[in-house]
């Protein structure tokens, strides 16, 4: 008996342990299944969002890829600082740059609207992240997609912008590269919209400087996209990457970029007391060494930039769909690999879009013709127009931090103020037009004013108060009384007894329609133009 309880025992405890072993196999293979998986969610992971942190904190120093730098005065094109500035680098999602600019220039020429609907593709879902999710089948409104790519970087929302402009996605990269031919941008080709690896795809870090002024000085009411602090899309917030915003003064834009080819790069525009520079890093070892590389560019040259604006237009060169590429350099130092591209850039207010038609109110326009001027000191953000001489108008650009950013320069752009230039003794005097209702006869002309470049509002105007509100200059003086009717409605309480107004400037033989409100005193116009501003209207006060 004793010894069949004795055999008992060592069979229990021979089936305990080797109950125990087995357990002990299958824990160690499902943790080494488990360690596998959680290692390929934690590569995604990082690659997908926090890349920069990955290179910081993991042998940073080891991590090296090719540098280039420039720093560039957008009042005068002068450039402040040069490092490598035309050898090739991969742009990463810098690339979605020239995305944006496509679909602004459609939008820009009403061919699509904010709200058009834009199908997802099994090709644009199945994009590496960083992305939204997009499904095949689904929709996107054109804003949301816009923001995507803006805050999150994202390359499923890239890709299905390229396709619904471009019919496929390298076929909207032709048509990226040709843009970026025409702009000037010679030594850039892009293969993709998105800026996921691809040896051939390639820019220099002047290449993007100029794409950087360009985009955000034709189209000042999309690129305020570029500013977004976060984007909540179904129901999650989704926030910039782009560290400088808030944290640098003046700082508006735009974009981030990643692959492990390129290393960090970052395009940066800065407005800061009426100067105005866009900077480009490319190939930081860590998001940290390429912010801080990007505040040491932006302070120390700054102070070098021009007040005056002189910088001639950027004009886009037609060149045929089938123009030869430029040759790139060797692509040995270039080589890229298969790591996906996070984030974008910037932080300021932007207005929602809308597509919803505005009534205008009838309005009266004042017509003057302006001589030459000398430009006076210009505040920030310059537009590259067709006009040779520099722009005599400041209005200012709404901000998150409105203290914290001047009076912007914006001439003969839709959607943004211009302010007009003080008179000055030795020029030319202007001739000035009588006042007349929108509908009514041409206007006869008058003798000349003694001062030059303030405008005049009708008569009734004039005897209400001594201080205007501007809210933009703009091609069209149809958009100019639109403007003014929507900044009524938004404002009723204060603009209800204003007289709104529109002022024809010729400039050569470009006419641009100033949309304007009389009747206040310097207290009541700040007050009004600072609630304009809560409202996403830019505005400026001027004196009468």
């Amino acid at each position: 008996m004793a010894m069949m309880r004795m055999e008992a025992r060592n069979g229990l405890r021979y089936g305990v342990v080797g109950l125990a072993a087995i357990v002990a196999v299958l824990t160690i293979t499902s943790d080494a299944a488990d360690a596998r998986h959680h290692r390929r969610l934690r590569v995604h992971y990082v690659s997908a969002h926090h890349v920069a942190r990955v290179h910081h904190h993991a042998r940073a120093e080891d991590y090296s890829p090719p540098t280039a730098s420039i720093v560039v005065d957008g009042n005068t094109g002068a450039v402040l600082q040069a490092s490598n500035p035309d050898a090739p680098r991969h742009p990463a999602s810098l690339t979605k740059i020239m995305t944006l600019y496509l679909l602004f220039e459609r939008l820009d020429a009403g061919k699509i609207k904010l709200d058009t609907p834009l199908k997802v593709s099994d090709h644009a879902s199945d994009q590496d992240p960083t992305k939204l999710d997009l499904k095949p089948g689904q929709t996107i409104p054109v804003e949301d997609a816009i923001k995507g790519v803006v805050t999150r970087s994202a390359n499923d929302a890239a890709v299905v912008i390229a396709e619904s402009l471009g019919g496929s996605e390298s076929e909207f990269a032709k048509l990226m590269t040709q843009k970026a031919h025409a702009l000037g941008m010679s030594r850039t080709t892009y293969v993709n919209a998105s800026g996921l690896p691809d040896d051939d795809q390639i820019t220099t870090a002047r290449d993007q400087a100029l794409l950087g002024r360009a985009i955000q000085d034709r189209f000042p009411r999309y690129y305020k996209y570029f500013s977004l602090p976060a984007f909540v899309y179904h129901g999650v917030a989704i926030r910039n990457h782009d560290h400088l915003l808030g944290s640098v003064q003046g700082v508006d834009g735009i974009k981030t970029g990643f692959t492990r080819a390129s290393g960090f790069n970052l395009v940066t525009s800065v407005h800061r007391d009426g100067r105005y520079v866009v900077a480009v890093v490319l190939g930081g070892r860590s998001s940290f060494q390429r912010d801080a590389h990007m505040r040491e560019l932006i302070g120390a040259h700054i102070k070098e930039a021009s007040l005056q604006r002189t910088a001639p237009a950027i004009a886009e060169q037609t060149a045929p769909r089938d123009e030869p590429q430029q040759a790139a350099v060797p692509k040995a130092t270039i080589v890229s690999r298969a790591d996906p591209t996070p984030t974008a850039a910037v932080s300021t207010r932007v207005a929602a879009g809308s597509n919803d038609p505005i009534q205008p109110r009838l309005v009266k326009t004042v017509s003057y013709r302006i001589a030459p001027v000398q430009p006076a000191p210009l505040a920030p953000m310059p537009a590259l127009v067709a006009a040779p001489a520099p722009q005599p108008e400041a209005p200012r650009v709404v901000v998150a931090s409105a203290d914290t950013v001047p009076p912007v320069t914006i001439p003969a752009v839709k959607s943004d103020p211009i302010k007009p230039e003080p008179a000055k003794a030795d020029i030319a005097k202007p001739e000035v037009a009588t006042v007349a209702p929108a509908s009514a006869e041409p206007v006869k002309a008058e003798p000349a004013k003694a001062e030059p470049a303030k405008s005049e509002p009708p008569a009734q105007v004039r005897a209400r108060g001594g201080w205007l509100i501007q809210i933009g200059a703009y091609p069209g003086e149809d958009e100019a009384k639109q403007h003014l009717s929507a900044a009524r409605s938004k404002v009723h309480d204060k603009l209800a007894a204003a007289d709104p107004f529109t002022e024809r400037v010729l400039k050569g033989d470009k006419a641009l329609y100033r949309a304007r409100f009389a009747g206040f005193d310097k207290a009541t116009a700040d007050a009004t133009c600072k609630q304009l501003k809560r409202n996403d209207f830019d505005c400026i006060t001027v004196k009468n």
